[in-house]
């Protein structure tokens, strides 16, 4: 089966929700998960898949807990060919700036090489309050 790295930016523990949910189900299924709530780069492996799941804070800003990645990948720019990811931003379309978080990270991985297995799932906290059941749907 295959090992995933979860990665999770989280505020209020929504998005963790979300990472320990589909953790679950996935290992239910077989695969093997690490979450990382404070990942570094060092933490990721190109051998495993690249689960990122983010909230969105401020003005569309990557959460504290997550900066530091998006910070080293940022820096660094290390070469992500062949390497395979999927992405869920969880925001609120009340804010100008919906989603921003997980929009710049996907662009991010992209700009590095990185590949969508499948386009970023966006949850929306103002039509969805159990962002988990969302995320199972897609999973």
């Amino acid at each position: 089966m295959v090992q995933i790295d979860i990665v999770v930016g989280t505020v209020y523990g929504a998005a963790m929700l979300v990472a320990e949910t589909l953790a679950a189900r996935l290992e239910q299924a077989g695969h093997g998960c690490r979450v990382f709530e404070e990942a570094e780069l060092e933490d990721l492996d190109a051998s495993r898949f690249l689960l990122v799941i983010t909230a969105t804070t401020g003005q569309g800003d990557i959460p504290p807990n997550l900066q530091p990645l998006a910070t080293a990948l940022t820096d660094r720019a290390p070469y992500m060919k062949g390497w395979r990811y999927a992405l869920i931003a969880m925001g609120d379309s009340s804010y100008e700036h919906f989603c921003g978080a997980g929009r710049h990270l996907d662009g991010l991985l992209q700009e590095l090489g990185a590949s969508p297995l499948l386009p970023r799932l966006e949850i929306d906290a103002t039509v969805d309050d159990e962002p988990e059941q969302v995320a199972m749907a897609w999973l």
